[in-house]
């Protein structure tokens, strides 16, 4: 069976995370995905490691299906190699510094010159203006594009989630870019630029809190459990933020992960009051209708916190759900790894690893019927030079020595 991205090649000049996390899944999509690396390789290859002399796990869960080449673009023989690499492309991704790729003579009309078919994506981590020299990191993203300042407890600091959203987050936005412009292509028969910034992709995945930014002009937030409002909107911990109020309750034995979340919707008030052991605020006026209990969520997940925490949370999950509210328990990274279900639906896979053995990586979330995905392990450093420069470029042995001796590859 072919693949979605069969027959598109992809020249991959990313490193460490936002680049690498599209092309991965470019990859997992049928595409030949290349990635060229200094000689030195992707700086995350020796960072974060739990082996000696081994790919890290932060490399080998980033570059799944992909091949790996080593050039030097800063030698002459390096660029003529590259401008053949780009003239061989569909896709070419890099998430360097600005203006670095435009620095070693590739600017976008050199390479419209050299291929004009070819799709350039770039990640950034801002848009042009006065953040455009930034550095950015993850959690810098995260502070700029509005998650920050929103996420933690209205009498705590600014929080970063856990979740890559500046980083992987930015990755799918790329990947949703690039398919677009290989659609057109076929259309136009002309390639053209793809820009995601980091802080702009941030922004997109925090929409709604740009949505109740505008809504505090007209009074304060009823769904929030805050009791003040400024002008800003505040930190709400782990309240929903939407129509339909939402908390994680304790369970027990109250270790740190003994949590569920719970969503309480008009349709399961009643139930949700014969579990608590309060049927009778069922048809109470003071909280049987929503408009009601929204001034006072705080004790409303508070009664529901005392039933849930004298139960493990996987009896408050069957509980919840034979009811049909909506739940669902704090999963661990622990029970993540382990868990049978995520296993059975190829999100989380294991992996051979020439170096390091089995390790364990994040399967791919796109499902698509006739575009089955078989997780293959990161390639080592070079590992496909011999394949690429000899076997696709035409380059002999001999200058192949050379071309390693000298340092270019």
């Amino acid at each position: 069976m072919t693949r979605a991205l069969e027959g598109v090649r992809v020249l991959d000049m990313t490193h460490v995370q936002s680049g690498p996390s599209a092309t991965q899944l470019l990859a997992w999509l049928g595409a030949d995905v290349v990635k060229l690396e200094a000689p030195t390789g992707d700086i995350t290859r020796r960072q974060l490691r739990d082996l000696p002399d081994a790919d890290s796990l932060y490399f080998t869960m980033l570059n799944c299906n992909k091949r790996s080449i080593t050039l030097n673009t800063k030698t002459d023989r390096g660029k003529e190699l590259l401008t053949e690499l780009i003239r061989r492309s569909d896709v070419m991704v890099e998430n360097f510094g600005p203006g670095a790729v435009d620095r070693m003579g590739f600017t976008w009309d050199r390479i419209q010159e050299i291929n004009p078919r070819i799709v350039y994506a770039s990640i950034k981590g801002f848009g042009e203006g006065p953040y455009t020299t930034f550095k950015a990191y993850e959690v810098v993203a995260q502070a700029m594009g509005g998650s920050m300042a929103t996420t933690g407890f209205e009498d705590g600091p600014p929080t970063a989630t856990g979740a890559q959203i500046g980083d992987s987050g930015t990755g799918v936005h790329l990947v949703a870019g690039i398919l677009a412009a290989l659609l057109q292509r076929e259309r136009t028969g002309r390639g053209q630029r793809v820009n995601v910034a980091m802080q702009h992709a941030v922004l997109n995945l925090c929409r709604v809190k740009l949505r109740d930014q505008q809504r505090l002009a007209h009074g304060p937030l009823a769904e929030y459990p805050n009791e003040d409002f400024g002008e800003d909107v505040p930190r709400s911990g782990n309240a929903s933020g939407g129509g339909q109020p939402g908390w994680a309750v304790k369970c027990a034995p109250g270790g740190p992960n003994d949590y569920v979340y719970i969503v309480v919707q008009p349709p399961g008030w009643k139930p949700l009051t014969e579990l608590i052991n309060r049927p009778e605020l069922a048809e109470d006026p003071e909280w049987a209708g929503p408009e009601a209990r929204l001034p006072k969520l705080d004790k409303m997940f508070q009664l529901i916190e005392e039933w849930s925490s004298t139960l493990p949370k996987w009896e408050v999950l069957e509980a919840l759900n034979s009811h049909g509210i909506p739940c669902g328990p704090i999963l661990s990274t622990k029970e993540i790894i382990e868990d049978e279900s995520l296993a059975a639906n190829e999100m989380i896979v294991p992996v051979e690893h020439p170096e390091r053995g089995t390790f364990k990586t994040v399967g791919s979330p796109l499902k698509l019927s006739d575009s089955p995905v078989t997780i293959t392990s990161s390639p080592l450093l070079g590992e496909h030079n011999q394949e690429v420069y000899a076997g696709e470029l035409g380059l002999d042995d001999e200058e192949l020595k050379l071309l390693k001796t000298n340092g270019v590859i």
